[in-house]
């Protein structure tokens, strides 16, 4: 325990000083009933002064009371003092925020994720999680503990902007076979998730005023970021095929979309349109921001290539990350920037946060190049097949012409949009009473029209407890 005492030649014996210091915080409850003191050899060491200064002031506390000694055990603060905090607080200052500051202050409630329910449903149809008890969390550890115990000084030191040369490999082999992505290593900048991805995009590309096109409904992450750099924000509907190109203004400088599975309602950007909106951005001069954040779950047909793969002037940022294919804790995504954009964005994710951490960014590349990842990617691609196939019976058994689905093609959620004119609100509260948790997708829309729906995640469900939600919601 590390003490910092304030000591002076002029407020009288040094023994006294350290009494009345230990006495105040005591009193004050920055020191709790039953916290160990430092020992008064190793307090003599810190304060520079003599051990029988520390001593005499021990000995003046346990004679009030305020301290205890435990026989071979050491020193701590008295248990029963009437100890009552100071009611006045330390954080009264009226701070100026910035601009940014501000923004972000007013859209902290807002923001959301599907988060623990204040009431636990039986069947939770939480959707963007990763059934994180499916991952092989062994060969996982076995990996991080060879690393850790392997790791030489310069491997712990500072590490690159970019990322670690092993990982923005395995990336770029993997996105080149799966995803039809174009690129070498020197264009994976590896980031925090997917978010600051987007963070460094809009620091990068944007001035104040921009105008940045966005799918309506849309990911709320993206909308935000854009927003808190000060862009003004195009909302364009998506229709069953997603976004048209057609539609897109020619003054934007900036498309954000996520053709793969478009988040929420799971559409599939069709090859026709892909090609329509890289001429728009040719046309435009504008950059396309393609989020592939469910681009590895594909379950019918051969997959659409990625959009990076059908640019030929370098106008996509394509963006992935690892919280939906490992686990979201361990907070690694990456960006494929085109080669202009490259130190740009290297020198944006130095100015940011240095860089990532290095021993995850080294066990996640072996994980990769050792074929671990692809086989836990079909395991989880069978699984979340299975799941979605009770999930397809359960919804047209269940709910006949009731309801409309979109989303089943790809992705892990899909999209229930029911007839009638009642509310998400009165839906999701009626469904909780019956013990299902589901979404509302009214939330992600910012133009005037929005569509009243519901998004049913099923990665983390059992097919039977897939089953047995959908049989309730259908009574709702």
């Amino acid at each position: 325990m590390t003490i910092a005492i304030p000591l002076s030649n002029d407020a009288g014996p040094r023994s006294r000083q350290i009494y009345l210091w230990f006495r105040k915080e005591i009193l004050a409850g920055s020191l709790r009933p039953g916290e160990r003191l430092p020992a008064t050899r190793d307090l003599s060491e810190q304060l520079g002064v003599s051990r029988t200064v520390i001593l005499l002031s021990y000995d003046q506390l346990l004679a009030e009371g305020f301290i205890a000694g435990r026989a071979g055990s050491g020193t701590y603060v008295a248990d029963g003092l009437p100890i009552e905090p100071p009611k006045t607080t330390r954080d009264s200052a009226k701070l100026r925020l910035s601009r940014f500051g501000s923004y972000a202050e007013s859209v902290a409630a807002g923001v959301h994720v599907p988060g623990k329910r204040v009431a636990q449903v039986r069947y939770d149809f939480a959707y963007s999680r990763t059934a994180v008890e499916d991952f092989p969390f062994e060969a996982w550890r076995r990996i991080l503990m060879r690393r850790a115990r392997e790791a030489s000084t310069l491997t712990l030191d500072y590490g690159p902007s970019g990322g670690s040369l092993a990982l923005r490999e395995a990336i770029a082999t993997h996105l080149r076979r799966f995803r039809a992505v174009v690129c070498d290593p020197s264009q994976v900048i590896v980031v925090n998730g997917s978010q600051q991805a987007l963070d460094l995009t809009a620091r990068v590309l944007l001035e104040r005023g921009d105008m940045v096109v966005l799918e309506d409904p849309h990911y709320q992450g993206a909308r935000e970021v854009f927003r808190a750099a000060g862009a003004r924000l195009h909302p364009v509907a998506v229709d069953g095929e997603g976004l048209n190109p057609a539609k897109l203004p020619p003054q934007a400088k900036l498309a954000f979309v996520t053709p793969s599975h478009q988040f929420p309602t799971g559409t599939i950007l069709p090859l026709s349109r892909r090609l329509a909106l890289l001429e728009w951005a040719k046309q435009a001069q504008a950059v396309l921001v393609e989020d592939d954040y469910d681009g590895e779950f594909h379950y019918e047909g051969q997959p659409v290539e990625s959009m990076q793969g059908l640019d030929r002037e370098g106008r996509v940022i394509y963006i992935g990350t690892f919280s939906r294919t490992v686990f979201p804790a361990l907070r690694i995504g990456y960006l494929i920037a085109p080669k202009s954009l490259v130190a740009a964005f290297t020198a944006a994710k130095w100015l940011c946060d240095r860089h990532t951490a290095t021993l995850e960014q080294e066990t996640l590349a072996e994980f990769i190049s050792s074929g671990a990842y692809e086989r836990y990617l079909r395991r989880t691609r069978r699984g979340n097949a299975l799941r979605r196939g009770v999930l397809l019976q359960a919804v047209g058994e269940y709910f006949g012409d009731r309801v409309t689905l979109t989303g089943g093609g790809s992705g892990a959620h899909v999209v229930l949009w029911p007839a009638g004119a009642k509310t998400e609100a009165s839906w999701i509260a009626r469904a909780a009473a019956a013990g299902v948790g589901v979404y509302g997708l009214s939330r992600y829309y910012l133009g005037r029209r929005r569509k009243p729906g519901l998004l049913l995640g099923y990665s983390r469900l059992t097919p039977s407890a897939i089953r047995d939600g959908i049989l309730r919601l259908s009574r709702v």
